[in-house]
């Protein structure tokens, strides 16, 4: 570290612990550090305040909650006179970061992060995220960054389409699927690889709440012609995050409709994601639907045993993460349904790990999975419920898997199916194959008709909740 001759003793002293806070900081997790550090600038430390700048909120907030405690625990530790407990951290936000504190590392350089005033960075060493307008890009949310697997396959390849990759492109292209499943990522996805082809692309990345929430302040300070100019004329691309949202706000949903139609009309892309499908999207006028509808509706499902284990891999990989297959395995196996919980719980263990010093093999992990979430001692499996259906209504398991198409054996087979989805939460693709290596799609539709049955029919529900039931004992 370099000092100025004037700086006093203090000053330096507290620049020095700086440097030293974080060097050990960056050792945790050097890439993932060198990675969200090109964005942050530091801006003076005076022994009890540190000034640090971000390049938008994202990075932000990130290192505030991943990095912020573990550099304020170093610096506590390196007061020699242990007066730094009161430390605190004051951000800015300025998206021209022009000095950030992980510059690009060139040969035979210091391992260490520069902690003075460092040379700006060149361009290319930031993160991507640049767009017209909107949320913040997560620069991890690449293509090459997605895992693909049969539960997804669909929705990477029209993704992959939208952004310019080849094949068919369909507008709009509407993703559904269930929590953490990847729809986010695929949507940055889209927007990163515009911008990597087009640096000039007008983008627009919001969720639905933030649209409704801008439309709201138009209205109210009469600029509706910026907001409609922002969104119809000045737009290339359209990307909005839980549309699901818009539900019920009929004042909010005619504006999105004719925003749509304007985009449409003048070719430009449009893709949506929802948690549920168009159809069953509650309170939300039929012609939007329809339009949601007409281009191409893709899901994301549960991914398999092994998309989960490649997850796991990738996430590691990119983290600079040492890990043991044994321990993917262990991970995947133990979360099922929720890749963004999946991935918080390999960084949860990284850390601990890092913390204690401990090595992350399959004694470790087990423990700390256990502490975190215990686990449930559930002997329900997709045999179990198959064998209780063919019980209930009297069938051989022979006929539950056939081919027959009788009503009471299809009947039989579609409550099968609806129920090792809702209590076991496979992905559609397991059950097909759990069915006689059904396709997914005979799956999802069977799915939906009990669902739909359930709700009109007294008689269906009726059988539903006996099993429920049984299961419930049973377990």
């Amino acid at each position: 570290m370099i000092v100025s001759p004037s700086m006093s003793a203090d000053n330096s002293q507290a620049l020095h612990r700086w440097g030293e806070a974080l060097a050990r900081t960056r050792a945790l997790s050097p890439a993932s550090f060198e990675q969200w550090f090109g964005s942050v600038q530091f801006e003076g430390f005076d022994g009890v305040v540190l000034r640090l700048a971000a390049r938008d909120e994202f990075v932000k907030d990130w290192v505030r909650t991943h990095f912020q405690p573990t550099l304020l625990r170093h610096l506590r530790e390196l007061d020699a006179e242990g007066g730094a407990e009161e430390l605190r951290v004051e951000w800015r936000v300025s998206p021209s970061i022009g000095e950030p504190i992980c510059a690009p590392r060139e040969p035979e350089s210091s391992p260490r992060p520069r902690a003075t005033t460092p040379r700006p960075a060149p361009t290319a060493s930031r993160p991507p995220g640049r767009f017209l307008h909107g949320d913040s890009l997560n620069p991890k949310h690449t293509f090459p960054n997605f895992v693909v697997g049969p539960s997804n396959e669909l929705a990477f390849a029209a993704a992959s389409g939208s952004a310019g990759e080849g094949g068919p492109r369909y507008n709009p292209l509407f993703l559904c699927g269930g929590t953490g499943l990847g729809k986010t990522h695929l949507m940055h996805s889209i927007a990163h690889r515009v911008l990597e082809k087009r640096p000039d692309a007008r983008i627009i990345y919001v969720s639905a709440e933030r649209f409704t929430n801008e439309f709201i302040v138009a209205l109210q300070h009469h600029k509706m012609d910026e907001f409609r100019d922002r969104y119809r004329k000045q737009c290339d691309l359209l990307l909005v995050d839980d549309i699901q949202f818009l539900a019920g706000r009929e004042q909010t949903q005619e504006e999105f409709f004719h925003t749509f139609n304007a985009l449409r009309d003048a070719d430009r892309r449009i893709v949506v994601s929802s948690d549920k499908y168009p159809h069953e999207l509650q309170r939300m006028p039929e012609r939007l639907i329809s339009r949601f509808s007409s281009g191409l509706v893709a899901d994301v499902q549960v991914p398999e045993l092994e998309t989960r284990v490649a997850i796991v891999r990738k996430k590691a990989q990119l983290e600079g993460i040492d890990l043991h297959d044994d321990v993917a395995v262990l991970l995947a196996q133990r979360v099922k349904t929720n890749v963004r919980e999946l991935e918080g719980t390999l960084i949860r263990l990284a850390a601990k790990a890092s913390l204690t010093g401990r090595r992350i093999d399959l004694g470790f992990a087990a423990q700390e999975i256990s502490a975190l979430s215990p686990a449930r001692v559930d002997t329900t499996s997709v045999e179990e419920i198959q064998r209780l259906v063919c019980g209930h209504f009297s069938l051989s398991n022979a006929e539950l898997l056939s081919k027959d198409r009788h009503k009471s054996v299809a009947f039989a087979r579609h409550v099968a199916m609806y129920l090792c989805r809702q209590r076991l939460g496979s992905s559609f693709p397991e059950l097909g194959r759990a069915f006689g290596n059904r396709d997914h799609t005979t799956v999802m539709s069977a799915v939906r008709r009990v669902e739909a049955l359930r709700a009109k029919d007294p008689q269906v529900n009726a059988h539903l909740q006996a099993l429920e039931q049984k299961l419930a004992s049973s377990e």
